[in-house]
């Protein structure tokens, strides 16, 4: 046995789920579902009427937030859904240095300098076009 004392901050989420249950006739369009297993922002939500043979149902389609696909499922209304957790950040930008690094305001009035442009020509332009609209 060590004679050493440990001790550790809770600094993390200690695994916790990337989802939540939420029931799929409480889902709103411009929020977040899991569709084939992917992260999606709703774009348009409709819900038929129960009929004879069970419940309401909930046509949702969404666009993957990471690749931009359309994706679509129906679900019961009064099932479960999972839902990610969604945490966005805005920055502003301060600064590009030669080596490719940016420099980033934080909303706490900090700086971020740990980020470097992407080098794949295609998405280059992509965040170039992105910046200069902004502007």
């Amino acid at each position: 046995m060590s004679d050493e004392e440990h001790h550790f901050e809770a600094k993390g989420d200690a695994g916790a789920s990337k989802t939540f249950p939420q029931q799929a006739g409480t889902i709103r369009k411009n929020g977040y579902i899991v569709i084939k297993n992917r992260p999606c922002k709703v774009v348009e939500v409709s819900t038929s009427k129960t009929g004879k043979h069970g419940h309401a149902k909930c046509h949702f389609v969404g666009i993957d937030i990471f690749t931009g696909k359309k994706l679509e499922d129906i679900v019961p209304s009064s099932h479960n859904c999972d839902v990610p957790h969604v945490n966005r950040t805005d920055y502003q930008l301060i600064d590009i240095s030669e080596d490719g690094f940016v420099s980033l305001l934080t909303d706490s009035g900090g700086t971020k300098d740990d980020l470097k442009l992407p080098t794949d020509e295609n998405l280059l332009t992509q965040v170039s076009l992105f910046d200069s609209n902004k502007i």
